[in-house]
């Protein structure tokens, strides 16, 4: 009984930061400076759309925008995510001429779940499907948060995709291992299942306020909140275990490509120390601290994140 209430107590406490909910009745303090995102949101740009099917039957919604000529780019998204809120950077970048692929996470948006266990070495896989499935090569390989562990995912079990498909790769608000005790799948649908959809969409928005850093825009917490909804409570809880069980700090030193970490100073979720042990995992890795910035990197800071990927996009 002790163990079970340890990881019920372990278990809302993660959930209590991931999606950073509270009970605190306070009046919001959205931020009336200039909204990066500006008018279009996280609005996508235009593309084709089509379906990459995976070993196990998991169904991945694909979209490719920009110049079939451009140097190309892959953002994969964060846990209760959605390709969309990687829009304002997939905008900047498809201004700048690059071929931008994106992707739903299975679970996620309008990709299905598949037969597999949810772990992020499956994602990973996911990860080498799409590359595939599109013949993307040259690439730049971008991940936010859990996204970024996929990309993890991917060069520490397929190091010869990587170097025969990347030139660089960023990650962004993400980390190699975040916990010391696994939540248990029944503690995780329990804080996060789909029983708990009703009580997550009457949630008040504004106890997302932890998952940004000094500047909260009342636009970035409608774009999260509705990719978290639009999230299976499968996947939100599945991908929560895979989460805690993953490490990847011993299996990084193969990658060959440039590397940029970028964290925000603010961010609660994975913090600056958890991107430094990342950064010092990964040979010639830089890491970059934005002041102030949370952990909703693309939305707080897409001009910053569009630039270290054209970067890596343009060098040798």
């Amino acid at each position: 009984m002790q163990l079970r209430t340890r990881h019920l107590l372990l278990a809302a406490g993660v959930v209590a930061v991931a999606v950073a909910a509270t009970r605190a009745r306070r009046t919001p303090a959205w931020a009336t400076v200039d909204d990066p995102l500006g008018a279009d949101g996280v609005a996508l740009p235009s593309g084709a759309r089509t379906t990459v099917v995976t070993d196990d039957d998991a169904r991945l919604e694909v979209l490719v925008t920009g110049p079939d000529d451009g140097s190309t780019v892959v953002l994969s998204h964060c846990w209760t995510g959605g390709m969309s809120l990687w829009g304002p950077v997939a905008r900047r970048l498809v201004a700048s001429g690059h071929r931008v692929v994106l992707y739903d996470q299975r679970g996620h948006g309008r990709s299905t779940l598949g037969r597999a266990p949810l772990t992020v070495d499956r994602l990973g896989d996911d990860l080498r499907t799409v590359l595939e499935a599109l013949d993307v090569r040259d690439a730049v390989l971008a991940g936010h948060s859990m996204g970024g562990m996929t990309v993890q995912a991917l060069a520490a079990n397929h190091p010869d995709v990587v170097a025969s498909r990347a030139r660089g790769i960023v990650l962004a608000g993400t980390a190699a291992h975040v916990s010391r005790v696994p939540i248990p799948a029944w503690a995780a649908a329990a804080a996060l299942g789909d029983r708990r959809t009703a009580r997550l969409q009457a949630q008040d928005p504004w106890s997302m306020r932890r998952m940004f850093g000094d500047v909260v825009h009342r636009t970035h917490v409608d774009a999260a909140r509705d990719t978290l909804l639009a999230t299976t409570g499968q996947a939100r809880a599945g991908c929560l275990v895979a989460m805690t069980r993953m490490d990847y700090r011993s299996g990084l030193s193969t990658i060959g490509v440039p590397t940029v970490v970028v964290v925000g100073s603010k961010d609660r979720l994975t913090a600056p120390a958890r991107a430094r042990v990342l950064a010092a995992a990964i040979p010639g890795a830089r890491l970059e601290v934005l002041d102030g910035i949370g952990h909703m990197l693309p939305l707080e800071a897409p001009d910053v994140l569009a630039r270290e990927i054209a970067g890596l996009s343009m060098s040798s």
